[in-house]
């Protein structure tokens, strides 16, 4: 079974992500979820959003990557939204990763300094019509990933909501994240 560092969304630590952290622990895996906006949890994206722009997205980042130095190396890194940046940066500077799970956002290779490391697989979800993933630039970097390293795939579901696999959250979408959930325990399965 696989050991999963998962970071939270610009919304915080919602019930509906802490349930997808516990459904990854149903299945036998060991998830490790920790907190970079201490305690706090918006209900609205744009509040979610202005306090991570308050805090810094260089400190969530920082916060974010501390958070593996207790931690063993053999991780699969994995995040959703604005948790993607810490979880890149991890999967492709700390050694010894085990993968990577991209959930509605991936950034540029170069943001980070360091190719992706050949020998770690990686996953993006997201979907077609959502503004953050498709419209900003997101969907472009995961292409330019699955298309540079063996072992990286994109899945792109039908619609436009961002954080869909957020159960409480109204953006959720319980048939693209049921799928979007077979496929991160067929990928943590496999590492």
């Amino acid at each position: 079974m696989a050991q999963v560092l998962l970071f939270h969304h610009a919304h915080g630590q919602t019930p509906g992500f802490l349930a997808f952290a516990d459904e990854l622990r149903t299945a036998g895996h060991t998830v490790y979820t920790p907190d970079l906006y201490d305690g706090n949890v918006f209900e609205n994206l744009e509040d979610g959003i202005a306090h991570a722009a308050g805090v810094g997205f260089g400190e969530i980042l920082s916060r974010g990557a501390s958070t593996a130095d207790d931690l063993p190396e053999d991780l699969v890194y994995a995040g959703f939204s604005l948790g993607v940046m810490p979880a890149q940066k991890l999967a492709q500077t700390r050694p010894e990763a085990r993968g990577a799970l991209f959930f509605h956002a991936c950034l540029p290779v170069a943001e980070f300094g360091a190719a992706w490391p050949s020998a770690v697989p990686v996953q993006i979800h997201g979907m077609e019509h959502d503004p953050f993933f498709a419209d900003e630039g997101d969907i472009d970097a995961a292409r330019a990933l699955v298309d540079s390293v063996e072992g990286a795939e994109l899945f792109v579901y039908p619609g436009s909501q961002h954080l869909f696999a957020d159960a409480s959250l109204p953006s959720y979408d319980a048939s693209a994240a049921d799928l979007l959930m077979r496929r991160t325990l067929e990928f943590l399965a496999g590492v």
